[in-house]
């Protein structure tokens, strides 16, 4: 058993974000952590799930499963790993990438908001995505229809960067409207997933997945977002790194705008209104 032979194994079966495994593994090694777990390290009681499915997993069929599906798995270890995922209080054990690695490390914005945007939203996810991009900035989403969408397509038509981060498998395409949308990500950009191959999307993932988009990219940009938004949730996470937030305003009276309107009066995101603005801030700080 290698390092990332065990890495592997406990990345099949722990969900991404989890505290203890993530301090543990980052402390004393995935090696070291899988023969722990197989010693009576840990306590067989609490983990007996945990361990009988390690025992069950099978190394290679999941090495399969990445090569069939074009993408590798990438470690802490990896020259190409992130190291801005290193600043996360629970980085991820690994990640399964499929496309241009060195889209990951490229000076990057995440864009995010609701999956129901108005005309207004699509409009400027769309051109900001496009005037970052032709600053040289890649865009970082999650894939979503709406607001993620219109970022992720903004960037591709300025012929720019984009990065997906799915909270489904590499090869699913969840939703399933967007997976044109994914094919083209890939080929010039990257889809990245903290699950394997084959794993369908829970409510859980699009939680845990968002603080690897707001860890991923220096700055965070909430365009629409409702009072109660998941988008608000990655505006927090990256506030928690210290990454610039921002968001865009919209009318008073529209509930799409609702949470931008929150994260502005709780003093939690700067107000932008254009381009220019956004990189006048993020410049400043």
């Amino acid at each position: 058993m290698t390092d990332m032979d065990a890495r592997l194994a406990l990345f099949a079966n722990i969900e991404g974000g989890h505290t203890f495994w993530s301090s543990q593994i980052s402390e004393f090694g995935a090696l070291a952590v899988y023969e722990k777990l197989f010693n009576a390290g840990y306590d067989r009681i609490k983990f007996e799930k945990l361990i009988t499915n390690l025992k069950a997993t099978k190394i290679d069929q999941i090495k399969d499963s990445l090569t069939n599906t074009g993408s590798i798995f990438l470690t802490p270890e990896s020259p190409e790993w992130p190291d801005y995922l290193d600043d996360l209080s629970s980085p991820p054990i690994g990640l399964v990438v499929k496309g241009d690695l060195s889209a990951l490390s490229e000076r990057s914005l995440a864009i995010v908001g609701t999956r129901n945007p108005t005309p207004y939203g699509v409009r400027i996810a769309g051109d900001f995505a496009a005037g970052f991009v032709d600053r040289e900035w890649s865009i970082v989403s999650g894939g979503a229809y709406g607001i993620d969408s219109a970022a992720h397509k903004g960037a591709l038509i300025a012929e720019g960067r984009t990065v997906a981060v799915l909270a489904a498998g590499i090869d699913v395409a969840y939703p399933a409207g967007n997976a044109r949308l994914f094919a083209e990500i890939a080929e010039n950009g990257a889809l990245i997933s903290e699950v394997l191959p084959g794993a369908h999307a829970i409510p859980s993932r699009f939680l845990t997945r968002n603080r690897i988009i707001a860890a991923l990219s220096q700055a965070t940009l909430v365009v629409e977002a409702a009072f109660r938004s998941g988008s608000l949730r990655t505006a927090r996470d990256a506030a928690e790194l210290m990454r610039p937030v921002m968001a865009i305003p919209g009318p008073i009276s529209a509930p799409t705008s609702e949470g931008c309107h929150r994260l502005i009066g709780e003093r939690a995101a700067e107000i932008v209104t254009s381009v220019t603005d956004a990189i006048e801030l993020i410049s400043a700080l």
